[in-house]
């Protein structure tokens, strides 16, 4: 990232109440000034306490405006629609490239200004996290919010995988952006032992810092000191914090809470601190308390103190939930469940220092990915992707012309040209619109007359008529490139293009680039690869369960997918172990008008389902789930992908597998092998399942994972392909050196072939 890049923040909190919006504010300022970015933070009530404030205003290339001071509104919290309008005042003051923006309530606002929309980098934790919540509603308004969003920033792996299923739109913009954790300003203290020849040497410390409501059992923790001096053990608690819940439904519960901060035994209320100051508290503590009501334990946010509590050496007491087994591992000895269970684990301490040492490691661990050194590798990498740098032709060509080169791209269907899209209009320096066709065949021609005369470079999406038209309206000195996929060969337009008009033909493997040449007898040098795109980043994602048991299938539709064959693979793999599954991520084929009218494909699918119904070998294990953008998601349950089709032009679905960690199945469909290793391919089914077998019983699975994920890494990930795509805008690719696939790529990581049976 080598431009400057400007930044607006602006977190519906209030920072003058410590709490983990505020603290979230502090921490994405911090990672943006890290990396570099001018970033001005917008502040939503007039500052009373400069404690969090203050921290702010030292950071490097980071500005707070303070609209209270600066007499741009009036002393009192900003509304949602007075937020907006200023945030807006202030990017027109200086346009922002990027606008970090929090809270639902707020966030609905700015995505309905089209003003911002495409620049909204949004931050939700206050939305449904179950799919019971999504109403049409709720879906409706998040919707709305993911196509204003340039990046959705979600908190867990399990956040985003709920919100792209539920919201489609979601799918591609969700990244993660975990909870940060400040580094300490200070030398951690050593903490005298707790137990000695005579017993418990000194008190033992609580700490609890954040908000005082009742789903975070912070009135209970008031109880913790005394219900500890009824066993024998001496204990202190310091509570850190000054946003004090009122609850509608019990009235008295603030003052209760109050009461019990001010007058409890052995509890010491610090009142609101500096965040480095609260810290400093924590680090001297025995135990965190993060510990919850249950209703809780489902929730998919992870807790910004549980991790700073790690980092801090100081073992977090916590619920039993998936999100922390998986953080602590399932035999972490402080899981509770209740005051009581909380008493144990502090005798457990006293009893057994090893295990408290144990506990204080893992902790540290736990938190080392969330550090802010590492928040701000992750910011880095955000903002590489999407502010990529301008190539080398394309600053030449701006030179030469005085001014942004002009990119068109005309297509009745952008689904497999989406991310270059994005890549294309993030570049600086250009301009790109669009030519939108409603239907392969049908354009508004006085429309298309008036971007081709705007256009320096026109890419045709699909060889279809599109191609045929732009090629005979092409003016003098304009570049022509076409992508050609395949179901163009087998049309009767090709021959009305003026492959003379035309620049460079994109096939997306060799073997349809040689059938290309072949069939319409277009210029060899002319017909360039520039494989699909793999955006590794997006399902790189953790696997769940025992997934080298489950096969998956992406798309069964039409029947040249040959479904049939891939349950013919899970039919000879159950003959030998019933924990072979087959997921299906697809549309159905009457789900296609234009499938089921053909008799021959109904039969077909009939077939398919007769043997799903009769036959016991597959009866009751395949699994059909939607249609829909959130593969990534859908794969973390998927340990093998088959492409069993008759032919494919690339077939993403394999390649797709492999980046999520799970490894490849194809059959020989013609030009396979020129995209994929040989190692992945299979003479037929019955070899197929042998070597599925093989892997999984030998348990070199994930062997086999590891090493497609780095040949897809290898191969054509997102960013080398669009790179590829903006060094055509301004120069010929050489058919000979036009960026290599898989089996013949030379930065292939070397491999060995497994034994045979």
């Amino acid at each position: 990232m080598s431009r400057d890049i400007k930044a607006l923040v602006y977190g519906d909190v209030n920072l003058n109440i410590l709490d983990g919006s505020a603290i979230w504010v502090q921490s994405m300022a911090e990672a943006l000034s890290r990396c570099g970015v001018h970033t001005r933070v917008l502040l939503k009530a007039p500052i009373e306490t400069p404690r969090l404030v203050d921290p702010l205003r030292g950071m490097p290339h980071v500005t707070v405006v303070d609209p209270f001071t600066e007499g741009r509104v009036e002393s009192q919290p900003l509304s949602v629609p007075k937020a907006v309008n200023l945030l807006t005042t202030l990017d027109r003051e200086e346009r922002a490239d990027l606008i970090v923006v929090r809270g639902l309530r707020f966030v609905a606002g700015a995505a309905r200004n089209e003003a911002l929309a495409g620049r909204l980098w949004t931050y939700l934790t206050d939305i449904p996290q179950s799919p019971a919540g999504y109403t049409a509603e709720v879906r409706e308004q998040l919707s709305g919010i993911a196509v204003a969003s340039r990046l959705m920033l979600c908190q867990t792996e399990d956040l985003r995988c709920l919100l792209e299923s539920m919201v489609p739109e979601a799918c591609g913009k969700s990244v993660l952006w975990s909870p940060v954790v400040p580094a300490a300003e200070f030398d951690l203290p050593s903490r005298p032992a707790l137990t000695g020849p005579r017993g418990q040497e000194r008190p033992v410390r609580l700490v609890y810092t954040g908000k005082f409501a009742p789903r975070w059992n912070t009135l209970p923790m008031t109880r913790l000191p005394a219900l500890l001096a009824e066993r024998g053990i001496d204990a202190r608690l310091d509570m850190v914090g000054d946003k004090i819940h009122e609850v509608p439904d019990d009235p008295s519960w603030s003052s209760d809470m109050r009461a019990a901060l001010e007058s409890s035994p052995g509890v010491t209320w610090h009142g609101g601190m500096p965040r480095q100051d609260a810290m400093r508290l924590t680090a001297e503590a025995d135990f965190g308390l993060s510990w919850r009501d249950p209703a809780m334990d489902a929730s998919l946010e992870l807790s910004t103190k549980v991790l700073e509590f790690g980092a801090l050496g100081v073992p977090a007491v916590v619920n039993r939930t998936p999100m922390h087994e998986e953080l602590f591992g399932a035999d972490y000895p402080f899981f509770v469940a209740d005051e009581d269970d909380i008493a144990d684990a502090v005798a457990l301490a006293i009893a057994d220092p090893p295990a408290l040492e144990e506990a204080r490691e893992r902790g540290r661990r736990a938190a080392a990915p969330y550090s802010m050194d590492a928040s701000t590798d992750r910011m880095r990498s955000l903002l590489d992707r999407a502010f990529p740098d301008q190539p080398d032709g394309i600053s030449a060509a701006r030179r030469e012309l005085g001014r942004p080169p002009r990119i068109l791209v005309a297509s009745h269907d952008l689904k497999f040209f989406t991310r270059i899209l994005d890549y294309l209009r993030d570049m600086p320096g250009v301009q790109v619109r669009l030519d939108e066709w409603p239907e392969l065949t049908a354009h508004d021609e006085d429309a298309s007359r008036e971007l081709l005369e705007w256009a320096d470079v026109v890419i045709c999406e699909w060889a279809g008529p599109n191609l045929v038209w732009y090629s005979h309206h092409k003016r003098e000195g304009q570049r022509l490139i076409v992508r050609l996929h395949r179901f163009e060969l087998d049309a009767g337009w090709l021959s009305d293009v003026r492959i003379d008009a035309v620049d460079q033909v994109v096939c997306v493997s060799p073997y349809y680039a040689q059938l290309t040449a072949q069939r319409t007898g277009w210029p060899a040098d002319k017909i360039v690869v520039i494989p699909n795109w793999v955006d590794v980043e997006q399902f790189d994602r953790p696997k769940l369960g025992d997934v080298q048991y489950t096969l998956g299938m992406i798309g069964i539709s039409p029947h040249r997918k040959r479904p049939d064959l891939g349950l013919e693979v899970l039919s000879l793999l159950r003959r030998r172990d019933n924990r072979y599954r087959l997921a299906v991520k697809s549309k159905l084929p009457w789900d296609y008008w234009w499938i089921w009218r053909n008799p021959e494909e109904r039969a077909a699918t009939e077939r398919v389902m007769e043997r799903l119904r009769t036959d016991p070998t597959v009866q009751g294990a395949v699994s059909f789930d939607g249609f829909g953008g959130d593969v990534p998601g859908w794969l973390r349950r998927v340990g093998w992908v088959l492409s069993t089709s008759d032919d494919e032009s690339f077939h993403l679905a394999p390649a797709e597998g492999m980046a999520s960690g799970a490894v490849p199945a194809l059959l020989p469909w013609p030009g396979a092998d020129t995209i994929y290793d040989p190692r992945w391919i299979h003479a037929d089914p019955s070899a197929m399942a042998e070597a599925i077998h093989r892997t999984t019983s030998s348990g070199t699975w994930a062997r086999e994972a590891a090493l497609a994920r780095a040949q897809v890494e290898a191969s054509f990930p997102l960013d080398a392909v669009c790179r590829e795509w903006t060094r055509i805008l301004a120069e010929d690719l050489s058919p000979d050196t036009a960026l290599g696939t898989l089996a013949r790529s030379t930065s292939l990581p070397a491999v060995d072939h497994p034994p045979g049976p």
